[in-house]
């Protein structure tokens, strides 16, 4: 879509000193004076109780170890805005400008570009770890595209804080497959540099990334269902321009990105709800058969509007069957991805899917790193709070001075250091979606008898009085503790513990796992989606052996640092790439028997080649080995 004309226009230093009195004097701001986006920024900024000059309020910077998590935890956004960010930084360079890269949130995850402009953008904390939400830091292009959701200009004396006034910024927001704001993407210079240019570039780079994360999301060895390519031009297929749409087994639209929905007529909320068949005029049947027949082909569709477009449909090995209409399994959600053959975690999954929509609350057990909070954002994101939010509170990792106020929020003036406007607390930002508490058995007492209540009445009551808010929402615990034997000490609460129990699921760790095999190459498939690589024999058997005492998470860990050690052309993960601890962890630990090893990588086979339909290539890049290590273990297993 074009930039809006109205958005390269800037408001006249005279316009800014005139909005900037008026709002001083009168609390508002006439209007033609400032850019609607602004002007509703500053409206924002206004009733969060920043004032435009003087001392900033305190905002919040995450340490570094908040950072590191919150890197880690968005680090598939994060590897696929990298090398944009990069190409970005190389358009500006020579303007005094820096590339930026924020959260949903507002935290800024990374930045790249002229070392000299961010020695002075830091001076405004305009660096990595600091969050630049509106409420702290005022009409900013970053919180005001978070709060527009759309893409924006803030130059010199439209920022409300005069201090960010040398500052000229362009961002745009970036959304995932289903309409959610995954984060933004940010250029900031000197004033004196602004180009009204830059907000296309901007804009363009935000669409690359969305375009790489809906590539690799749906590609088809990972999707189950049908990948769409459209364009009103054969030579658009396939370039960032195109537009992009996912579709479910049973044929509903389950993903698109922007260009989809402008080239189609459609809306975010559309998503999850309209079936192919309201769209195109072709109907589903006549793209399976497509993609069975011809996969990639470039054929002429009509839309139901009548309109002629260039289409490209690719689909996975599932779908890509001897059958002219192949049986797509329906369940290709969140927590069926999770399922990657181990009988505990499909038995887990299956009992979890049959609570989704009811109202009993889930009690995750397990040790640390096995996947608890995974698998909490999977029953969110698969049941029908999808749309609402996901709230994570990790109860050990916050002070217990500050979990109070965290949990249940604090009006104005509550206690000394909060925020000037209050804070509803997180217990409120989730009605209507997933409250998870992560880590429940480390709550203090005192804010146990808190949340009773809370589960009780059905509604929560800041800090600092205030009336009762009523809230609503589907609540999932998480522990690796033992709460009976809690109960039993007096330090969890009985009454609370038969409260948050309304159904225990218990995963197993990763060392428990038959299907560790086929985790890693999944993760490896995530980590490298551009290349396919697999694991030395020796270590691969190593890696199965291993008692992982830090679960999927060191897991996660090991396989993300053998990838960073790998050089461009290895096509294979050795000894070589791995941590010298873990590696001579790994030589040293006792060996599961060559029986039980036998029986799990052969197990692993089997399921590859059912999964693949007996595609050998197929089967061995699931695994992460190579064919010819695949075709050693089926002599082996013939044996």
């Amino acid at each position: 879509m074009a930039p809006n004309p109205a958005q390269t226009r800037r408001s006249s230093g005279r316009d800014l000193r005139e909005a900037r009195r008026e709002l001083l004097h009168r609390g508002s701001v006439p209007a033609g004076l400032l850019q609607p986006q602004v002007a509703r920024s500053w409206a924002r900024s206004w009733q969060a109780g920043l004032q435009p000059c003087g001392r900033m309020p305190g905002a919040p910077h995450a340490s570094g170890a908040q950072l590191a998590r919150a890197l880690d935890e968005q680090r598939e956004l994060v590897a696929h805005a990298q090398p944009v960010m990069q190409f970005l930084a190389e358009q500006v360079e020579g303007s005094d400008s820096i590339v930026l890269l924020a959260g949903a949130d507002g935290l800024l995850l990374q930045a790249q570009g002229d070392m000299h402009f961010a020695s002075r953008a830091e001076r405004v904390a305009l660096r990595p770890g600091a969050v630049w939400r509106e409420q702290y830091r005022g009409t900013n292009a970053i919180g005001t595209a978070l709060a527009e959701g759309q893409a924006v200009v803030v130059h010199g004396a439209e920022h409300y804080l005069e201090r960010n006034a040398f500052l000229t910024c362009a961002a745009a927001p970036i959304f995932s497959a289903t309409g959610s704001l995954l984060g933004v993407l940010d250029v900031s210079g000197d004033h004196r540099g602004f180009h009204r240019h830059t907000l296309a570039l901007v804009r363009s780079a935000a669409r690359m990334i969305e375009h790489r994360l809906f590539d690799t999301r749906h590609e088809p060895g990972r999707w189950g269902g049908l990948r769409l390519r459209l364009h009103r031009q054969a030579e658009g297929l396939g370039t960032i321009t195109e537009a992009m749409l996912a579709l479910r087994g049973d044929g509903v639209v389950a993903g698109a990105n922007a260009a989809a929905l402008a080239l189609l007529g459609l809306q975010w909320q559309d998503i999850g709800r309209l079936h192919v068949d309201d769209v195109l005029a072709d109907p589903l049947e006549r793209l399976l058969h497509w993609c069975v027949q011809s996969p990639g082909l470039a054929r002429v569709v009509h839309t139901r509007r009548g309109e002629a477009l260039w289409l490209q449909v690719e689909g996975s090995r599932m779908v890509q069957g001897p059958r002219p209409a192949p049986s797509v399994p329906l369940e290709q959600d969140a927590l069926a991805a999770l399922d990657t053959g181990d009988a505990a975690m499909h038995s887990a999954i299956a009992r979890a899917r049959k609570l989704l929509g009811k109202p009993i609350p889930l009690l995750l057990q397990g040790e640390s790193g096995a996947g608890k909070e995974v698998f909490a954002r999977a029953m969110h994101a698969s049941g029908p709070r999808a749309a609402k939010a996901f709230v994570a509170v990790n109860c050990a990792a916050l002070p217990e001075t500050l979990i109070e106020a965290e949990l249940f929020g604090y009006e104005r003036g509550a206690f000394t250091g909060a925020l000037r406007e209050g804070s509803p607390g997180r217990i409120r930002e989730a009605h209507g979606g997933t409250l998870f508490l992560d880590e429940i058995g480390d709550m203090p007492l005192a804010l146990q008898a808190r949340l009773l209540r809370v589960l009780q009445d059905g509604q929560v009551v800041p800090l600092g009085g205030g009336r009762p808010v009523p809230v609503d929402f589907a609540l999932v615990c998480a522990t690796h503790r033992d709460l009976p034997g809690e109960m039993a000490a007096g330090r969890f609460r009985e009454d609370l513990f038969y409260r948050l129990n309304g159904f225990a699921l218990r995963l197993p760790a990763l060392r428990e796992r038959s299907d560790r095999a086929e985790l890693v190459a999944r993760e490896l498939r995530r980590l490298v989606p551009a290349r396919t690589l697999a694991v030395a024999p020796d270590l691969l058997q190593a890696l199965l052996a291993y008692r992982w005492p830090g679960n999927m998470r060191q897991l996660a860990s090991t396989l993300r640092t053998a990838c960073a050690l790998l050089d461009p052309l290895d096509e294979e993960i050795g000894w070589e790439h791995l941590a010298d601890d873990l590696s001579q962890a790994l030589r040293g630990a006792p060996q599961a028997p060559r029986e039980d090893l036998r029986s799990i990588s052969l197990a692993a086979v089997d399921r590859a080649l059912a999964d693949s339909r007996g595609n050998h290539s197929e089967a061995a890049r699931r695994l992460g080995v190579s064919r010819n290590t695949l075709y050693r273990k089926l002599k082996l297993k013939a044996a």
